[in-house]
């Protein structure tokens, strides 16, 4: 029993950070109706900004505290988030107002690979480090209860607690401010929104900086774990099956569609792996999100679209 309860544990966690992921899929969708294929690149570029300038602020200006070097380095890269969020808006999404899905599919292609190539041009191709201070130490849960106990990544849970509080964090600002309503009325209905004075492309910038905001947290969680490297943005990319799962417009749908995958490609990739030679966690999750697209294509929590003729 102990091993299956450290492998469903090993997925919640994990799954929470898939969870920060699809909300920058979310969040843009249900804005302005565009799947924002860049958010894979913006969860590496963000991750690039911060351990560049992590390592940077100390030799600019002399500090020395880590803490404080890093406070900056967070602030200046989640600066460069807004602004990236300001142009994208401005140059791109702005100028394609009311064209086809299509067209706006493509145009977020074009940031991805463009913030891609960008991001190496400005911060390098190496593989950098980001020093948080996360503990990186395992340990030991319910000794009494398991023999030797529960083995759990402190590293990871700590990442699950900052992707669920900022989860909640962002639940609460959609359902109880007025700037969260105005972004629900934009998600609902365009013209209706315009119609009532809500100004559309200020709810872009607002929408896009937040999955900026977003992609910068996981981007971190995810350069401490592992290195920012260009491989980074792939992995953000399986938060993809994870939308298709919980429903593109549903924000509990992306969390609890993380927990689900995170905990199925888990105990797939322990139990059913050795059986089929392993690396079942590359593709489950698109296995996954293939068999949802075939009972139910809406997700989850997604709403069922009938169309009237």
């Amino acid at each position: 029993m102990g091993p299956i309860l450290e492998t469903i544990i090993g997925g919640l966690m994990t799954g929470m950070l898939y969870s920060l992921v699809a909300l920058g899929f979310v969040l843009i969708f249900k804005a302005s109706g565009v799947f924002n294929f860049a958010q894979g690149a913006m969860v590496l570029f963000a991750a690039l900004a911060m351990a560049r300038f992590s390592e940077w602020i100390p030799q600019w200006t002399g500090i020395e505290s880590k803490f404080v070097a890093n406070a900056l380095a967070f602030v200046v890269a989640m600066v460069l988030m807004i602004v990236c969020a300001w142009l994208i808006e401005r140059f791109v999404l702005g100028k394609l107002v009311n064209q086809e899905g299509v067209t706006l599919l493509m145009a977020t292609l074009g940031v991805s690979y463009f913030l891609d190539g960008f991001g190496q041009t400005l911060f390098g191709s190496s593989i950098y480090k980001i020093d948080v201070g996360m503990p990186k130490d395992p340990m030991f849960l319910l000794e009494s209860t398991f023999q030797g106990g529960l083995l759990v990544n402190q590293e990871d849970l700590v990442a699950a607690v900052i992707a669920a509080a900022l989860v909640a964090a962002l639940a609460a600002f959609f359902q109880y401010t007025g700037t969260g309503r105005a972004l629900r009325a934009v998600a609902d209905d365009h013209q209706a929104a315009q119609s009532i004075g809500i100004p559309l492309n200020r709810i872009w910038v607002i929408v896009w900086s937040v999955a900026g905001f977003v992609a910068l947290v996981a981007g971190i969680i995810w350069g401490s774990k592992l290195g920012v490297q260009f491989s980074l943005s792939v992995l953000a990319l399986k938060a993809l099956p994870l939308v298709i799962l919980g429903g593109l417009t549903s924000v509990p749908g992306a969390i609890v569609g993380g927990l689900i995958l995170g905990v199925g490609e888990k105990l797939a990739e322990v139990f059913i792996g050795p059986m089929l030679g392993g690396g079942i966690e590359i593709w489950f999750a698109y296995v996954l999100a293939l068999c949802f697209l075939l009972v139910r294509p809406q997700g989850l929590f997604g709403e069922k679209i009938i169309d009237r003729v």
